[in-house]
Formats: C-alpha cells, sequence, structure tokens
C-alpha cells in the first residue's frame, strides 16, 4: 500500500512539473507518438554570437568546459533515465564533438555538435565544412536553473568559431516551450516550421508550414 501510495505521489509530481515547465502539450505529443501517431512540428533555426555572453548563476569559476570523451558519455548513458533509445556512443563514433560543463567532478550538462549532413524524421539536412548543428543538449536536474543551457550554447559557437565554422543551426520541437524561450535569449534566429507526421512507424511525411 506505502508503495502505491509513493507511486502515485511520483505521478503527480511529475505531472505538476510538466504543466510548470510548459511542456503540457509536448508530453501529450509524447504520449501520441508512443501509441504510433506521432506528429512533431519543429523549428530549423540559425543561432548568432552577436548576443551579450550568458551568465552562469552561480560562481562561475566553479565550472569549467570539457571535450567529452567515451568516458563521459558511458557515464551519462548510466545515469540519465530515458536516454537510452538515443546512441551517444555512435553520434561520438561518427565524428560528433561533444562538449560538457563540470563542478568539480560532477558532469552539470553536455551537448552535441554535428559537423556533416544528416537527416531528422526523414528530412535531409545539409550542413557544410563552415557550418555545424548542435543537438542532444542535456542540463542534469542538480543543475537547473543555473542559466547553464544558454550558457553552454554560446561557448559552443566560440568552439565553432574557432574552427572555422561561422554558422550554427539546430531543431527545436514546437510545444517544447523552456527550450524555445531560452534560445530566444540567445537570439536564434527561426529559418523553417517543419512538421513531421509519422503513422505506426510506417508511413512517414513531411511538411513546410511557413519559411521565416
Amino acid at each position: 500500500m506505502e508503495a502505491g501510495k509513493k507511486g502515485i505521489s511520483y505521478k503527480i509530481k511529475w505531472f505538476s512539473n510538466i504543466v510548470n515547465n510548459g511542456l503540457f502539450w509536448h508530453g501529450v505529443r509524447n504520449t501520441l507518438a508512443k501509441i504510433g501517431l506521432d506528429f512533431m512540428p519543429y523549428f530549423w533555426e540559425l543561432g548568432s554570437t552577436d548576443i551579450v555572453p550568458p551568465k552562469i548563476r552561480d560562481d562561475e569559476s566553479k565550472y569549467k568546459l570539457y571535450t567529452f570523451k567515451k568516458e563521459e558519455i558511458l557515464y551519462v548513458k548510466k545515469n540519465i533515465i530515458g536516454i537510452d533509445h538515443k546512441d551517444l556512443l555512435n553520434d561520438l563514433n561518427n565524428g560528433d564533438t561533444c562538449l560538457g560543463i563540470k563542478k568539480n567532478e560532477d558532469i552539470c550538462i553536455y551537448s552535441f555538435i554535428r559537423h556533416k549532413s544528416f537527416s531528422f524524421r526523414g528530412r535531409k539536412f545539409e550542413i557544410k565544412p563552415i557550418e555545424g548543428y548542435v543537438h542532444n543538449t542535456y542540463t542534469f536536474e542538480a543543475y537547473r536553473g543555473l542559466n547553464l543551457a544558454p550558457y553552454l550554447r554560446y561557448q559552443s559557437y566560440q568552439h565553432l568559431k574557432d574552427k572555422g565554422v561561422v554558422k550554427f543551426y539546430s531543431i527545436s520541437e514546437f510545444f517544447n516551450k523552456p527550450t524555445l524561450k531560452y534560445k530566444k535569449k540567445l537570439n536564434v534566429k527561426r529559418l523553417k516550421l517543419y512538421l513531421s507526421i509519422i503513422i505506426f512507424k510506417t508511413w512517414s511525411f513531411n511538411f513546410t508550414l511557413k519559411t521565416y
């Protein structure tokens, strides 16, 4: 009985966090996708370094930027629930760069940078040598609320610029309000609004809804 109460309490807290963080419709979309009705509107975007550099809401001297290797990726896979479907090691082995921030030896956040063309839900995106695609950003729960996502995104752009990359692309789901909010602060420019539809993992459709 006690275990049942804890399960109910966890679900209430989980649902409350989704609503409070503006992720209700994001959750609805994910639920429908699990039963085979996968509708995803998303933005194709272009980042900029022409902004005031974001600051960490803490003593920045305690946080260091690293290029993560296999050891860090294996740690991430073991310690984040729900990303078992993401082949992060495959991304690393295929040439993606993984940048992350540590506080002392604790991993706080990570993000991947892709340097070549790729397909996303059946749509091909061309990435030239002077371009990069930033994706798979994740902040560990203990370090949320410290403005780490904008900080790392800006540092990722600077990392790319040092390597001759001048355009920084990304994708944001239409219903992921927290991501859209922090990208607005970073002056990320929306280029396209696409709609991807996958029915029962069998039929796939792609539409361009808007060009900005």
